[in-house]
């Protein structure tokens, strides 16, 4: 369970069958809290658990090693309460993402923070056997560089459309050699960990949503233009992925019913027109079209932010940002959107474009934080 729409915790359950949804709950509480911790009491009143059974909870969370006493912090009535922390170090997940010409590898702890960062070439066109043998070595040299610490589980992304429920993949353009293949069970046989598989898009807008400061609302998409280009969709704080887990193929939206023909086999995808621009060295060009698919999105989802991210946007960030932008602004011009509370009631804004966060690490980040947050609800 997630935030309520107000912001306040999800309640938990004062039930035995739930004991691990509410330690979930804590342990979610805790991260947010960061150093500043929080005592017992405090979680109890923001989950509606008994402070009985928040004592219970954080005991077994404390014996783990997951939890800390830090201190404690002056009350306003009564003695002192003792202060709670998450112990960051104390599990490690691997995040993996899976590009079809490199692969990036990062072991990042509790709190998300990246503790070993590895990349090198990757030939995603070559077939299983070469990517799982890859992969296994990336990831056990990622594991003996920090020493061997207590590992949850592996979060891969990768190029879709795939199923995120079984962890096939489904025809991903560009790689029918891939289309059928069961990669989230074979990469857990060649890891020897629990694996969790996702889209590339999704994993980095998963993993950017866990700092709404930088978002800058409940509703966001991630767009990602490297050797592809594919959106991750936040809608109302939750990623979305449809029923069938094939939301967010964004480049294949088409523009131009008579354009360059796309590797899915359609004719004027946004991406074939991307890619052509930049093949040819025309980035304004390929900013525009970015752009004019990006308005496209807001107007079918009305969201709050649009973000960019992959090699060929972090190669040239302010021309990619300022082409969307622009593109965004045109749209507010001629439909317009409600103004923010306080600002001028004729004024039409603009969904803000910004570089996400993370860099090329940005997928990668994301992907580790599909095992995170197994852990943290």
């Amino acid at each position: 369970m997630g935030a309520r729409p107000d912001g306040a915790a999800a309640p938990g359950a004062n039930l035995l069958a739930l004991r691990g949804h509410n330690a979930a709950l804590l342990l979610g509480l805790l991260r947010a809290a960061g150093e500043e911790g929080a005592s017992r009491l405090e979680l109890a009143e923001r989950t509606g658990l008994t402070p009985q059974a928040v004592s219970k909870i954080t005991a077994r969370l404390r014996a783990d090693g997951l939890v800390v006493e830090a201190g404690r912090r002056a009350s306003t009535g009564g003695k002192p309460r003792t202060v709670l922390r998450l112990v960051p170090g104390a599990r490690h997940a691997v995040g993996v993402h899976l590009d079809r010409d490199e692969i990036v590898c990062v072991l990042a702890d509790l709190t998300g923070r990246p503790t070993v960062v590895r990349r090198a070439p990757l030939d995603f066109g070559a077939g299983a056997e070469a990517v799982l043998t890859t992969a296994a070595g990336e990831v056990a040299a990622l594991r003996e560089a920090a020493g061997g610490p207590p590992v949850l589980g592996a979060g891969v992304a990768c190029p879709g459309p795939l199923d995120h429920a079984t962890g096939v993949l489904r025809q991903v353009t560009g790689a029918p050699q891939w289309d059928g293949f069961p990669l989230r069970e074979a990469l857990a046989a060649r890891l020897g960990l629990p694996v969790v598989l996702d889209k590339d898009t999704n994993a980095a807008a998963l993993g950017l949503s866990r700092a709404p400061e930088e978002v800058g609302g409940a509703s966001f998409a991630y767009l990602h233009l490297g050797t592809g280009l594919g959106a991750g969709l936040v809608l109302g704080g939750s990623l979305y992925r449809g029923p069938h887990t094939g939301a967010g193929e964004f480049g294949h939206q088409v523009l131009q019913l008579d354009g360059p023909r796309c590797d899915c086999g359609r004719r004027g995808c946004v991406e074939a027109l991307c890619l052509a621009a930049v093949a040819r060295g025309d980035l304004p060009a390929a900013a525009r079209v970015l752009g004019v698919a990006a308005a496209n999105l807001v107007e079918l989802l009305d969201i709050d932010r649009v973000l960019l991210g992959g090699r060929t946007v972090l190669a040239h960030p302010e021309v990619f940002r300022d082409g969307v932008a622009r593109e965004l602004a045109d749209h507010a011009a001629l439909r317009g959107r409600p103004p923010a509370p306080g600002s001028d009631p004729g004024a039409a804004p603009a969904v803000p474009v910004a570089r996400a966060r993370g860099g090329a690490r940005t997928v990668a980040d994301g992907a580790a934080e599909l095992v995170l947050t197994g852990l943290f609800r």
